[in-house]
């Protein structure tokens, strides 16, 4: 893969990452965590997908690289939900 493929791959996981924040309602960062949360987000959708039997809806290939897209973005949501539940402040009355 080349620097630009790399650099493509990179802005969409971002997107992806982004998107299931703002799905979930919970930010946890910036860009660079957009990047962590839609790769993190890939491999947790792919692998729920995987286990419910459902099929890939929109894989972007990007030389020769996959990214399941949709499932990035459905990770990337519950994975951003999870963290939120887990480590939202609570206040103390």
């Amino acid at each position: 893969m080349t620097l630009l493929g790399f650099i493509i791959l990179l802005i969409i996981a971002a997107v992806a990452g982004s998107l299931g924040q703002a799905i979930a309602g919970y930010s946890l960062g910036g860009c660079l965590i957009s990047v962590v949360v839609g790769f993190v987000g890939a491999f947790l959708g792919s692998w729920l997908g995987r286990q419910l039997g459902l099929p890939e809806p929109l894989p972007v290939t990007i030389q020769g690289e996959t990214f399941p897209l949709v499932w990035s973005i459905v990770g990337s949501a519950v994975f951003t939900a999870l963290f939120a539940l887990l480590f939202r402040r609570r206040r103390v009355i």
